[in-house]
């Protein structure tokens, strides 16, 4: 006959045991019931890939109407609206399409407005393990329920790109592949009345950065009058493969601009509805922003730039900014040039093609942590060759660094843990009487050098490392997919078995067993749930945040045993 306590030992087990086959069913039906328009934006964009047809718009009309007018140019001067140029007609939906591939892009650039319709990053796969299903950024097709691309051209009294229509331009070719260590450009081309223009799109086989340059040969008896204006016009759908974080939520998804009086200033979609934008500035950027990537224009550093933010009339939002407005004379030419980004928030990368772009990878208010700790990741990722390893390793510094606060707490802990017994009896004795019950306790306290707040230190200690990690782990691309061992494939997500979870909350009721239980018997049992509480907490938490915590946990345990039985042993020797 098995006692009771054996019996409700047995029942607590196989309640855990059932609750965590419960929890796996669950996150493994809430993974199969993604919501089916996403699904279906994902199966017609991998068909589209493979083939080189697409259906575009018959007319640009939709197009066009979404251009900014004159009215955004930097001048002084009254301008009219653009007429129609009476270039080659828009009706043609044949060959519309240009395909440019690279080991790191795959880009759809339509001649009707020489706009990027179509991006592929082939080094970044959808989904982990699959390497022939590349995520996109950039998306549209009368087919799919989502619309995402860049856009550039001319506006002004005699750019080709006005309220009429866009103008349809000519090329050579219509499939280009650049090998390793190529660049090239990719010519579009253009005579209306008189004037030649050329959009030229510069590759780099290695760099997502994508130069695109206007080229304008007046040879006419009049000036011709322009000025240079890009957007990034989208709807207000997720992207299908943004990846909830912690607790559901989500990375931040929307625009993004710099200017002088804020570095990084982001506009999301409720903020145009609130209002338009209009800031000029000195060059700059403007960037739309999703999780782990980022697509951009970048503006010449040179010249002055007006930068808007717009809700369109069919429900789509245009982000984007203008330049100044010039007079190009007869006989003469002029190259306006600006820069596309499309792809992964590669930090130092962003650096180095504009002032302030690198703060789109966010870190949130404790950007001064998370920058130097994931420098410091990098660095000893680049000695293991394993983000994982490179947790544990981090953990491990942060630990020695923070060694001489947190042994004074766990001393603080030890001492309280010795004066246990007598505290319990000064409750007994004064259970009735708070005022006498206070007043001897902080006499217990003083005399013997303990403190109750001082094993609070290690404890808080690390959450700020724990916060900047989080966002390290959220914002930075490095860590998507990244594995650690075995069943963990992936940091930047959840624990798919829930291990490492199990793990950090019997490694913090292990560590409550080194902790004095001291108080009324209220918070002791509030206390003794908190282990139970933080490892459901942590359930959906990020792998690798787990990891850290579980690594700090343990190492904690090594300081504190050691540290208790350094104060013990002194106090011996100190009584012989």
């Amino acid at each position: 006959m098995l006692s009771p306590e054996i019996l409700r030992i047995i029942l607590l087990l196989s309640l855990l045991a059932t609750g965590y086959v419960l929890i796996l069913t669950w996150n493994e039906d809430s993974k199969k019931e993604q919501p089916a328009p996403e699904k279906a934006i994902t199966r017609s964009v991998e068909s589209l890939r493979s083939t080189d047809t697409t259906k575009l718009p018959a007319s640009s009309s939709n197009q066009t109407n979404d251009v900014p007018d004159d009215s955004f140019l930097l001048t002084d001067t009254a301008t009219t609206p653009s007429v129609e140029q009476g270039t080659s007609t828009t009706s043609e939906n044949t060959n519309r399409l240009i395909k440019v591939k690279t080991p790191t892009l795959e880009v759809w650039i339509d001649r009707l407005g020489g706009d990027i319709v179509r991006t592929y990053l082939p080094k970044y796969p959808r989904v982990q393990n699959v390497p022939d299903d590349p995520l996109y950024l950039l998306v549209q097709d009368d087919r799919l329920d989502h619309y995402y691309v860049a856009q550039s051209g001319l506006i002004g009294p005699d750019g080709l790109d006005g309220k009429k229509q866009r103008p349809l331009y000519q090329s050579e070719f219509f499939d280009y592949e650049l090998s390793v260590g190529e660049t090239r450009k990719i010519k579009l081309q253009l005579n209306v009345d008189g004037v030649k223009v050329d959009k030229v799109f510069t590759f780099n086989a290695d760099d997502y950065l994508i130069y695109v340059d206007h080229i304008v040969e007046n040879r006419t008896n009049e000036s011709f009058d322009a000025g240079l204006f890009t957007q990034i016009k989208r709807d207000r759908r997720q992207p299908p493969d943004q990846e909830q974080s912690t607790l559901g939520m989500q990375a931040f998804v929307g625009a993004a601009i710099t200017t002088p009086e804020e570095r990084y200033q982001k506009i999301s979609f409720d903020d145009v509805d609130e209002g338009s934008l209009n800031v000029t500035t000195q060059g700059g950027w403007v960037a739309f922003l999703q999780h782990y990537f980022v697509t951009a224009w970048i503006a010449n550093p040179n010249e002055l730039t007006r930068y808007s933010a717009r809700r369109l009339n069919d429900g789509k939002y245009a982000f984007g900014f203008t330049g100044p407005l010039f007079s190009v004379p007869p006989g003469e030419g002029k190259t306006w040039s600006t820069q596309f980004y499309a792809g992964p928030k590669d930090q130092n990368r962003m650096a180095e093609i504009s002032p302030n772009l690198n703060l789109t990878v966010d870190y949130g208010f404790l950007f001064f942590i998370a920058e130097p700790l994931f420098w410091l990741l990098d660095w000893l990722y680049g000695l293991c060759g394993n983000w994982g390893l490179a947790i544990v390793l981090l953990t491990l510094i942060v630990k020695l660094a923070l060694y001489p606060l947190s042994a004074a707490g766990y001393k603080s802990m030890a001492n309280m843990r010795r004066v246990a017994p007598q505290m319990k009896r000064i409750q007994e004795r004064y259970a009735n009487d708070r005022e006498k019950l206070q007043r001897e306790m902080m006499a217990l306290y003083k005399k013997e050098g303990a403190n109750p707040l001082g094993g609070c230190l290690p404890m808080l200690l690390p959450m700020p490392i724990f916060l900047a990690l989080y966002w390290v782990l959220l914002e930075a691309v490095e860590l998507r997919h990244a594995p650690f061992i075995l069943w963990i494939e992936d940091l930047a997500v959840m624990d798919p078995y829930f291990v490492l979870p199990i793990l950090m909350a019997g490694s913090m009721y292990f560590m409550q067993t080194l902790n004095p239980q001291i108080g009324d018997p209220m918070q002791i049992k509030m206390m003794k749930a908190m282990p139970l509480v933080f490892g459901l907490i942590m359930l959906w938490f990020p792998a690798g945040l787990v990891l850290y915590w579980l690594v700090n946990n343990l190492l904690s345990i090594a300081q504190q045993w050691y540290v208790i039985r350094q104060t013990e042993n002194a106090r011996a020797v100190s009584k012989s």
